[in-house]
């Protein structure tokens, strides 16, 4: 890191070195430092990189690098996301940077009126999906005149889910437009549309299709139904972050379902859930609620989720790639992990899997379920009421009389917020905040089911 600073100017040395401080990073990644070396001498790049492997940072580096202080108070930088899940995790990366320039997230789901009056005041970095940014801008809502520098995150993924005619409509309508980046997981064609002109590629996708850490199990399952294999996979797997991968919504809840009957508590994902929805269910995976998360593929990629344990393929993949993104969600960075491929009496390995992958034996006794350490707490007030995170544990230290050992991970949102409790502490938390005021507030706190 200090050889890498020293090749930059002393004004850039100071804000890298600020920001990688707040963030709580001691030095950026080879990827991350290559990116920020390439937007000083091209201003067109194609960043390809698997997914978790720090893609925001790469180009968020950049992006406050050139914003223009001047210009403070108009639109500078558009960023299209293919999921409000990953919008939000840029916008919150950007945020906890600490850069003073104003940025607003824009997606389906959210308040149509909180995003309009927002963009009244012109934020510097604007973040958003293709159907959103694209309504909002017919609707002249934001100033198209000022953006120069466009970032098309995960593009791969957005042309997977149909985005090509808004990302061809919105870019169309950025004519002063001077920078471009664009990430993908994959080495996916770029059409002509996005403009880019004799782009740089930095290509770090790994040589192979699978990591080093990443071990192939196959289970076989006396039943085309495969719930209860999963039941026991789960227990005898034990503790431990598990993503479990459907193919159709529908199975999703059904698994969900079946495995909350077991005693077993899960989070479940799928596009046609309310944002809200998706929201606690990513949130009580995240502090430790929960350590089950049955999905889609939506969960493969642009997910702000923790490192994964386990990868389970209650359903086989519907292709190749799709079985390499739902694999990368573990085995990062070094790290170890497994992926289980659950097979019914009549299925086979898909040819692109080792026919030699070996097999997972289920013992015949089924061993306890494992528990989460973590429940979560909701809190009737959020960002806009101006309640903050250090309000919070106060609060529950005061008058909820817990230790701060017993609470955990903290997520704020606009009008509310969630808390982390040790599972041991909640139901004693509750009988003594339920008529408290937080902040002067009154407000509601119950259990996040």
């Amino acid at each position: 890191m200090k050889a890498y600073l020293c090749s930059m100017n002393t004004k850039q040395n100071k804000q890298i070195e600020a920001i990688l401080n707040k963030l709580g990073f001691e030095s950026l990644k080879p990827m991350q430092s290559a990116m920020v070396d390439a937007c000083r001498k091209s201003d067109d790049i194609i960043l390809l990189s698997p997914t978790g492997s720090g893609k925001t940072l790469a180009f968020l580096l950049p992006v406050v690098e050139r914003l223009n202080p001047e210009m403070k108070n108009k639109t500078q930088v558009l960023i299209l996301a293919p999921a409000r899940e990953l919008a939000q995790q840029i916008e919150r990366v950007f945020r906890d940077m600490g850069t003073g320039f104003k940025v607003v997230c824009c997606y389906g789901g959210h308040t149509l009126k909180v995003e309009k009056d927002e963009l009244l005041e012109a934020p510097a970095v604007l973040i958003g999906t293709p159907g959103r940014i694209l309504d909002h801008m017919e609707r002249g809502r934001i100033d198209i005149e000022s953006i120069n520098t466009l970032i098309l995150d995960e593009f791969d993924k957005a042309l997977e889910l149909g985005f090509t005619e808004e990302m061809s409509a919105i870019i169309a309508k950025l004519t002063n437009v001077k920078r471009r980046m664009l990430t993908s997981a994959t080495d996916a064609d770029i059409p002509e549309y996005t403009g880019m002109q004799n782009p740089e590629k930095l290509n770090f996708l790994p040589e192979v299709n699978q990591s080093k850490g990443l071990v192939l199990k196959q289970v076989k399952s006396p039943d085309a139904d495969k719930l209860e294999t999963l039941y026991r996979l789960l227990c005898e797997t034990g503790l431990g972050k598990k993503l479990v991968f459907c193919n159709y919504r529908e199975s999703v809840e059904r698994v969900s379902d079946y495995l909350l009957e077991q005693g077993i508590p899960n989070s479940f994902f799928h596009g046609g859930m309310e944002q809200p929805e998706r929201e606690r269910a990513l949130i009580k995976f995240r502090n430790g609620s929960t350590h089950v998360f049955v999905s889609t593929d939506l969960a493969s990629r642009g997910l702000d989720i923790p490192e994964i344990t386990d990868v389970i393929h209650y359903h086989l993949p519907n292709s190749q790639d799709a079985f390499i993104h739902r694999n990368g969600r573990t085995a990062r960075m070094n790290a170890e992990g497994a992926a289980y491929l659950i097979l019914g009496p009549d299925e086979y390995l898909p040819e692109y899997v080792d026919e030699k992958t070996p097999y997972f034996s289920l013992s015949p006794d089924t061993p306890a379920v494992p528990m989460a350490e973590w429940v979560t707490l909701y809190i009737g007030k959020g960002k806009k009421d101006k309640l903050s995170k250090i309000d919070i544990v106060g609060f529950l230290i005061q008058q909820g009389g817990i230790q701060k050992t017993d609470i955990g991970i903290i997520d704020q949102k606009e009008y509310h917020s969630y808390v982390a409790i040790r599972k041991s502490e909640i139901k004693a938390l509750l009988k003594r905040i339920q008529d408290q005021k937080i902040k002067k507030m009154k407000t509601k706190f119950a259990l996040s089911l």
